[in-house]
C-alpha cells in the first residue's frame, strides 16, 4: 500500500482518537524531514512563527527547567505565555502549555484537525508525512497563534543544528543551558561535538545566553555566536551564591548582567536548579521584556516569578521523603547524586532507589555513578511500558555488579512502586529516577490511586 492511500486509509477511520493517529506516526513516518521542507510547511501556514516572540531553548540537561522559570516569570509580569516541551509524563497535551496550563482538550483536537488537514495536502503535493516530532511542532504553532500569545518559549527536540525547531528564522534570543554526553549515536561522541549541535540554534545577530561552566563546551559556543556575528552572554557558578536552605528550597543571590545582585529563593532542594534559575535570571534581563531590571517591580516579578516556578519530576517531592527526579543519562545522574546524598546527609538518612532506564540510554554509567555515590540500603529495578525499555534482568545484573545491598526486580512500575512505598520507614529516602518515561508511569499510578 503507497503513502497515500495509507493515509487515505486513516481518514476512513472516524472513531480513532487524536492519540490513536499521532501514535501512528511513526509506523510510516520513520525518516526526519529537512529543514527546508519543514519551512515549507509552514509557509503553507502561513508562516505563523514568523509574528511570534519566540526563546530558543537548547541543552543536554536543564532545559526543560529554564523554560518552566521562564514561563513563570514572564507570567508574573503579565505576558500570555505558549510554551513546548517535551516529552510529556502523562497527558500529551502537557507538552503545550498556556498561561502555565496544558492545553484544553478543544484547542489540542482543533490543531490537531488543522495540522492533520495540513498534512493531507502536502502529500498530495508530493511531500512525506511530517514525524511525530514534526506534527507536534505545527500543532504548537497552530495552538500558539490561535491562542493570541505574547511570548513562546520553545524547547529543542533533539540537538538543534537539525532540529524541527530550528527552522525558526527570528528568535528573541536563544538559551544553550549545561552540555554532556546523549544522544550520541546522532550528535557526536564527544562533548565538544555535541555542544556544536546545540550551538546550532543561534542566529546572526541574535542574542545567546549559555552555561558557561565547562571551558571546553564554552569555547565552541562562543565561537560559533562570534562567526553569527550574535552577542553571547556567558554564564557560571561565580554568578550566584546560596545563602540559606529550608523546606526544600534554596536562598541564593542571583548576579545579574551590570553586577545588579538579586535575592530570590529557588523552589527545589536541587542544587542544579540554582543554575537553571541564573540562566533564565540572564535569559529575562537580554530579553528586555520585564524592563528597567534595577526597578523594584521588575525585580520582584522576578522574585516571584521564580519562587511559583513548577516543573514535575525533577527531584520532586511527590510524598514525604519520596522523590521523582527524571535525570537519565550519566550528566544528569551526576547532578542528581548530588543532590540525593544532601539530602540524605542532612536529613540523616540512607536512600532506597527505584530505577529504570531505556536501552539507548548509558545506563552502564548511571548506575556505576549511583552506586558510587549514594548510601544505598535497597534498590528496586523495574521494566517500563516502553519498547526502547531496558530489560529488568539486564539492568538487575548491572547493579547486582555495583552494589552491595539487596536489590528486587519487577515487571511494571506500579508493583515496583508499592513495594518499595510498603518498605519505607522514617530512616530512609525513596528516590525514584532513570527515566522519564518511568517518573510518568509513577505520577500516572500515583495520580490513579489518589496519592497524587
Amino acid at each position: 500500500m503507497n503513502l497515500s492511500r495509507e493515509v487515505g486509509t486513516l481518514r476512513m477511520r472516524f472513531e480513532e482518537t487524536a492519540e490513536e493517529y499521532l501514535s501512528r506516526i511513526p509506523m510510516w513516518a520513520k525518516k526526519k524531514n529537512s529543514l527546508d521542507v519543514i519551512r515549507k510547511f509552514l509557509e503553507e501556514m502561513d508562516e505563523p512563527d514568523e509574528a511570534m516572540r519566540i526563546i530558543h531553548v537548547a541543552g543536554t540537561n536543564g532545559k526543560g527547567s529554564v523554560c518552566a522559570f521562564l514561563q513563570s516569570v514572564f507570567l508574573n509580569a503579565g505576558y500570555k505565555v505558549g510554551t513546548f516541551t517535551s516529552p510529556h509524563l502523562i497527558d500529551i497535551r502537557e507538552r503545550f502549555c498556556v498561561n502555565g496550563e496544558m492545553a484544553s482538550e478543544s484547542a489540542f483536537l482543533d490543531s490537531y484537525r488543522t495540522v492533520r488537514a495540513l498534512s493531507e495536502r502536502m502529500i498530495e503535493q508530493g511531500y512525506c508525512h511530517p514525524t511525530y516530532f514534526e506534527f507536534l511542532f505545527y500543532m504548537a504553532m497552530d495552538l500558539f497563534r490561535k491562542s493570541k500569545v505574547d511570548l513562546v518559549i520553545l524547547e529543542v527536540g533533539l540537538g538543534g543544528r537539525l532540529d524541527t525547531t530550528n527552522v525558526i528564522r527570528h528568535p528573541l534570543l536563544s538559551v544553550i543551558t549545561s552540555v554532556s554526553l546523549d544522544h550520541t549515536e546522532y550528535l557526536g561522541d564527544t562533548v565538544e561535538k555535541i555542544a556544536s549541535e546545540k550551538a546550532g540554534i543561534i542566529k546572526k545577530n541574535i542574542p545567546v545566553v549559555f552555561d558557561g561552566n565547562q571551558q571546553n563546551v564554552s569555547d565552541v559556543i562562543r565561537k560559533r555566536a562570534m562567526e553569527q556575528n550574535a552577542p553571547y552572554y556567558e554564564t557560571n557558578r561565580n554568578c550566584y551564591g546560596i545563602t540559606g536552605s529550608e523546606n526544600n528550597c534554596f536562598k541564593v543571590d542571583l548576579t545579574g548582567i551590570k553586577g545588579d545582585v538579586y535575592q530570590a529563593v529557588i523552589p527545589s532542594p536541587a542544587r542544579y536548579q540554582v543554575m537553571n534559575a541564573l540562566l533564565a535570571l540572564r535569559a529575562v534581563e537580554v530579553s528586555g521584556l520585564l524592563g528597567d531590571m534595577s526597578l523594584e517591580p521588575a525585580k520582584e516579578q522576578l522574585r516571584t516569578g521564580l519562587l511559583q516556578m513548577r516543573w514535575p519530576a525533577r527531584m520532586e517531592e511527590v510524598q514525604p521523603g519520596v522523590f521523582l527526579d527524571g535525570a537519565h543519562n550519566p550528566g544528569g545522574i551526576e547532578e542528581f547524586v548530588k543532590t540525593a546524598s544532601d539530602l540524605c546527609s542532612d536529613r540523616k538518612k540512607r536512600a532506597n532507589l527505584l530505577f529504570s532506564a531505556v536501552s539507548d540510554k548509558n545506563y552502564h554509567d548511571m548506575i556505576r555513578i549511583i552506586a558510587a555515590s549514594l548510601p544505598l540500603h535497597e534498590v528496586a529495578v523495574t521494566h517500563i511500558d516502553s519498547d526502547r525499555g531496558t530489560a529488568t534482568e539486564t539492568v538487575f545484573h548491572e547493579f547486582e555488579e555495583a552494589v552491595n545491598c539487596k536489590i528486587t526486580r519487577f515487571q511494571n512500575a506500579e508493583d515496583a512502586l508499592f513495594y518499595m512505598l510498603h518498605n519505607q520507614d522514617e530512616d530512609h529516602l525513596l528516590f525514584c529516577v532513570g527515566s522519564l518515561y518511568l517518573m510518568g508511569e509513577i505520577k500516572a499510578v500515583l495520580r490513579r490511586k489518589g496519592y497524587d
